[in-house]
């Protein structure tokens, strides 16, 4: 029987539209509220703390679901496993980063906001198309738990080094973004840090106390829907800030939304192939294809907020990042099934 995908998330890319939609309004018809929100109230410096509780909300289901004692299985094909981290934390970067080039030469903000999340591995949402595809799910249990221990290590020297250093190299200092390393360390460290300890944490007491059966049939299905509710009340509340671009907003989209289709197609039927050539079982090809081309753009549009600002360009790019991904990685699904039939490897 084919799986299908739950209703939320089924139609994410419904929802963020009409989060999209539902903030312009506001932002245009009740502008006391974006500016309640907006206010000293409910801000401190660059930071807003209304924003702030939903967007660590948003990270903290992920962590939870998270099993770290299925790294082992990770490390038993050790050329399994270095294939896996080149795809992901080199290849899939360099991608991003060259289609960013390409696509966003004379746009610095859009340019920032690609690579944020090209450089973020997915820990959340690959689980589901992974389980769609009839991927191995102890491998991308025990992936998603790498990469969560990976993105804590190696997210900020990456976004620094990216966006500081490397577009000089290729001739466009124009696109160098001058931000320390330490500012994106402290906002990776709260939106990323704090979720990964507490979901660490609350994981560990749980099953202590209730067992890990109450975890995986009452906790985990209760709290899954907060990193839909916050991400689109996030969307929300950025969308009714920008009111005055209703007639940009479909056009810029379509900007930042081609170079992540071909970030997915190319990334995925890449390591598809590839690993199907080192004799790779479909079980597991999938899992690390799926793995490779998805993103954690929870953690993208977090860093975005928390270094560039609610109002900002960079952030609009990032919520672009699952309005994309969630119809593309769908029919990846789809793909994937009917090349399993054709193509065992």
């Amino acid at each position: 029987m084919t799986k299908k995908l739950k209703f939320l998330d089924q139609y994410l890319s419904l929802w963020i539209v009409l989060a999209m939609l539902t903030g312009v309004a506001i932002g245009n018809f009740f502008p006391s509220i974006p500016n309640l929100l907006n206010g000293e109230n409910f801000s401190n410096g660059s930071t807003n703390w209304v924003l702030a509780i939903g967007l660590l909300l948003m990270m903290f289901p992920p962590f939870v679901k998270v099993k770290y004692t299925e790294l082992p299985h990770v490390f038993k094909d050790l050329k399994l496993l270095s294939f896996t981290v080149l795809i992901n934390w080199i290849i899939a970067p360099l991608l991003m980063f060259l289609l960013a080039i390409i696509f966003m030469r004379d746009n610095p903000a859009y340019f920032t906001g690609l690579i944020l999340i090209g450089i973020a591995p997915c820990i959340a949402m690959v689980m589901v198309w992974n389980e769609l595809a009839d991927g191995n799910r102890e491998y991308a249990t025990g992936l998603v738990a790498l990469n969560s221990v990976l993105q804590i290590l190696l997210y900020s020297f990456y976004a620094w080094f990216m966006l500081s250093v490397m577009p000089a190299w290729f001739g466009i200092e124009n696109m160098v973004i001058e931000i320390s390393m330490a500012e994106i360390a402290k906002t990776v460290g709260i939106y990323l840090g704090i979720p990964f300890a507490a979901g660490f944490l609350t994981r560990i007491l749980i099953i202590k106390i209730k067992g890990e059966n109450w975890l995986n049939q009452k906790f985990i299905p209760m709290i899954s829907p907060l990193t839909l509710v916050a991400l689109l009340f996030t969307i929300l509340v950025m969308f009714s800030l920008k009111g005055e671009m209703i007639v940009r907003i479909p056009l810029d989209v379509i900007q930042v939304a081609i170079p992540l289709v071909l970030y997915f197609l190319i990334l995925f039927f890449t390591v598809f192939f590839i690993a199907k050539a080192m004799g790779v079982s479909y079980d597991k090809n999938i899992t690390v294809s799926l793995t490779g081309s998805s993103n954690n753009f929870e953690l993208a549009i977090a860093v975005a907020i928390g270094v560039f600002g609610l109002n900002s360009s960079q952030a609009f790019a990032g919520v672009i990042g699952p309005l994309v991904e969630v119809p593309v990685l769908l029919a990846l699904v789809k793909v994937a099934l009917k090349m399993k039939y054709k193509n065992k490897a």
